[in-house]
């Protein structure tokens, strides 16, 4: 009989978010309710709240979930990889060990921070964790 604007505000707070803009935003490590402010300071710490929308990011728990993703990502890239410079060039293998260690670590240390900030976003759009 009488629209209630309290119940729309509830039923519109629940929707789910964007989720695609969302995980390029925290791709970029940035918000991913505005894509301006970043989501980290420091290499892996989530802020309390966006510097500039002002949005509580201090509810993200991605816990171990960003390594488990680095580790999958680095290992699933860089096995096959192996294979093809090592069946195609036959270089020796401390050349080979040092180079795809070197490679491991530095894909690793690129993803880790960038996957961290796409959990975070993923919690965030669908509110999970307090969002």
């Amino acid at each position: 009989m009488f629209d209630n604007p309290d119940e729309d505000r509830v039923e519109e707070d629940r929707a789910d978010r964007p989720l695609k803009p969302a995980l390029l935003n925290g791709f970029r490590r940035r918000c991913p309710n505005c894509g301006s402010g970043p989501v980290l300071k420091g290499y892996l710490t989530v802020r309390a709240r966006c510097c500039v929308c002002g949005e509580e990011l201090q509810h993200a728990r991605a816990d171990d979930a960003p390594a488990y993703l680095t580790i999958l990502l680095v290992g699933h890239l860089m096995a096959p990889f192996l294979h093809v410079v090592f069946v195609a060039f036959r270089p020796p293998p401390m050349v080979l060990a040092t180079i795809f260690c070197t490679a491991c670590v530095a894909l690793s240390l690129y993803l880790l921070p960038r996957l961290k900030g796409m959990v975070v976003a993923f919690q965030w759009a669908r509110r999970m964790h307090g969002f």
